[in-house]
């Protein structure tokens, strides 16, 4: 929209529920809270089936994961591990 702002992922106090977020942002958010404790972005890559073993696979998973944080999706603890907000 011309001359409007548009947020492609929400704050979670302005989205009723996630399905405000785009597809691949809910996956995310899916494998994060199906998890035992708090993941590391190379998991989270492996479940969506990424080559987790070439690290610049992961970044833009990471800058998905990240910006979920920002918003008050997800978690990011000081050890960069993500965990799901409640």
């Amino acid at each position: 929209m011309a001359g409007w702002a548009v947020l492609l992922i929400p704050h979670r106090s302005e989205a009723t529920d996630e399905a405000a977020l785009p597809d691949d942002y809910r996956r995310i958010l899916a494998i994060v809270r199906a998890a035992d404790g708090p993941v590391q972005v190379r998991a989270v890559g492996e479940r969506l089936g990424l080559n987790a073993s070439v690290r610049g696979k992961l970044e833009p998973l990471r800058a998905k994961m990240t910006k979920l944080a920002d918003r008050g999706w997800l978690h990011k603890r000081p050890d960069g591990r993500f965990t799901a907000r409640r």
